[in-house]
């Protein structure tokens, strides 16, 4: 049986793009040329092509895409180009999206095209499930799509052709390398437009790093993208020298060293976007391993409401960092967002009227207003010298950027009892063990209990696609144990949208501890954490696994993932 649709006109009149008596205009036109109706409403310009595009797509019930919301991007390294050719996409306005084991996604202009669909499916030994975009926003997507695959890859291919040859030392150059010669590789142009390829299309992907790995008879070439690494089609074994050598003249790194670790940056400017990269090497036994740290500073939120705590924790962040004066810490493992939480915060409650200095290292973004300082060890500019020279600039508040040794504690502690709003990091599992570590360190308990105002413990997990995301009901022996308060729960599926990864972005869970007298009184008569711990929950403060389980309520992330960063309470 036929499935009955809504006529065009009627959804185009319901949602008030047109009138009855233009549409009757238009139907007198047509009966009298002939034509489909909507290009006959797009030709009067009674409509654009974009509202009649959305139009048909709620018509038939298929999705509707465009550029303007980004969802007119193909996934990367499924060879999608290969499936569709070029010029079959431009002759016919069709983009293949994303491929899901036999299901491809592609995006047509024309839905009523069933022979298209049909060349499509024998074309690609796949079942089109389609969605729709206007001509205009796919012929402008396809250039992009298939010159920068194109580019990429070609620029991969071409790695393994030219240059064969390694790099041989002359008997002349004992132990050294020759830096001409090196520095010659390192400027031909199919290395500096191979290294300009692999990092835009880090950043274009929403990567955090780069690594360059070398094994034995290959380079590994991998991005971090939502805190996971994924492996990219790398270029050939003998451009390994050349390619780090290129990073490193760029970053004013010395390309001759390789025996030791070297630390460099330099920024690209993309889009009017400047953007830094933090360069790290190491030696291994095959050769140096590189890490280039992405730090976009336009990617990343300052807003407070959007990192992931939910109404009460933001309050209680809200009250603890509008404190007078005090000790703020967060702690948290290496990469679980602590600085971008401890910039939101600065963000949040910076003015003309507060002096603000922090001490870095590194600094990862420059904050407007804000008085930034980097250390540098091999010249004494350290955190504890940093800090000492702060206390003579007059400041309101301060942030140090990771407390590491007693001496910077110590400071730190004085600052906060003498006034000053201090915030600090700190690596460990849950807010009160922060304590501990601090007392461990040093710091005497009655120096460092009345400066203590709040302690944050967060962790961040993968979001889920919202395009994809599936329900599904969980084995009620999982709900009992996990303490889940819904029928339902969400999983990744994976599509066009989120590159078939299921996962888009990431959210942090927290622990917010604002420490009360009763906790303060606790702590000093010498109770055990377990026992505080057992307190903070009966002020109603989340631990960090019920911050992921709400989330997983939520349809945010999944199960899965708030399991693996934080334990079972």
């Amino acid at each position: 049986m036929a499935r009955a649709y809504l006529k065009l006109g009627e959804i185009l009149i319901k949602d008030g793009l047109i009138t009855e008596d233009q549409l009757n205009q238009a139907l007198a036109i047509q009966a009298e040329h002939g034509g489909r109706i909507g290009e006959v409403l797009v030709n009067l310009k009674l409509v654009t092509e974009q509202n009649m595009i959305a139009a048909i797509a709620k018509q038939l019930s298929i999705p509707y895409v465009s550029l303007g919301t980004g969802h007119l991007k193909p996934a990367v390294d499924q060879g999608l180009e290969e499936l569709i050719p070029r010029d079959y996409a431009v002759k016919h306005f069709v983009l293949p999206l994303s491929r899901n084991l036999n299901s491809l996604t592609c995006a047509i202009s024309d839905p009523f095209d069933l022979l298209l669909l049909d060349n499509l499916k024998k074309m690609t030994g796949c079942e089109i499930n389609p969605v729709i975009a206007t001509s205009t926003d796919i012929e402008t997507a396809i250039d992009k799509f298939y010159e920068k695959a194109s580019i990429f890859k070609q620029a991969i291919q071409e790695s393994y052709k030219i240059n064969k040859q390694p790099y041989i030392k002359d008997e002349s150059e004992e132990d050294g390398l020759s830096l001409d010669k090196l520095i010659e590789k390192a400027e031909e142009a199919p290395v500096v437009k191979l290294v300009d390829l692999i990092i835009s299309q880090a950043i274009e992907e929403r990567a955090s790093d780069i690594h360059i790995e070398p094994f034995k008879d290959r380079i590994s070439l991998r991005y971090r993208i939502d805190g996971k690494l994924y492996e990219i089609p790398p270029p050939a074994k003998h451009l390994h020298l050349p390619i780090l050598s290129r990073i490193k003249i760029l970053s004013n790194l010395n390309i001759a060293e390789k025996r030791l670790p070297q630390g460099g940056a330099f920024f690209v400017k993309i889009k009017n976007r400047n953007i830094d990269l933090r360069v790290s090497t190491i030696p291994t036994i095959y050769g140096e391993k590189m890490v280039l740290r992405i730090l976009d500073k336009e990617s990343v939120n300052l807003d407070l409401s959007a990192l992931g705590f939910d109404d009460k924790q933001l309050a209680d962040f809200k009250k603890g960092i509008s404190a007078p004066y005090g000790l703020v810490f967060l702690t948290g493992p290496t990469g679980s967002g602590k600085t971008t939480t401890l910039y939101a915060a600065i963000n949040a409650i910076k003015s003309p009227h507060k002096n603000i200095v922090t001490v870095e290292d590194p600094v990862e973004y420059r904050l407007d207003g804000v008085n930034q300082v980097q250390i540098k060890p091999d010249i004494g500019l350290t955190f504890a010298e940093a800090l000492r020279t702060f206390l003579r600039q007059d400041p309101d508040v301060m942030l140090v950027g990771e407390v590491r040794d007693l001496e910077t504690a110590q400071i730190c502690v004085r600052s906060a009892l003498t006034g000053h709003l201090v915030f600090s990091t700190l690596h460990t599992n849950d807010a009160t063990s922060a304590i501990t570590r601090l007392i461990d360190i040093g710091i005497e308990s009655y120096l460092l209990l009345p400066s203590l105002i709040m302690i944050v413990a967060q962790r961040l997990v993968r979001k889920l696609c919202p395009h994809c995301k599936e329900a599904y009901e969980p084995e009620h022996k999982k709900i009992g144990t996990v303490g889940i308060r819904s029928d339902l729960i969400y999983r990744a599926k994976g599509c066009d949208q989120c590159a078939n990864m299921g996962y888009k972005g990431r959210i942090c869970i927290s622990e917010v501890l604002l420490v009360s007298n009763e906790i303060l009184d606790a702590l000093s008569e010498g109770i055990s954490l377990r026992k505080v711990n057992e307190l903070a929950r009966r002020q109603n403060v989340a631990t960090l696994f019920e911050s992921g389980i709400r989330k997983v309520e939520q349809g945010l992330t999944t199960l899965e993932e708030v399991m693996s960063v934080a334990l079972e309470t």
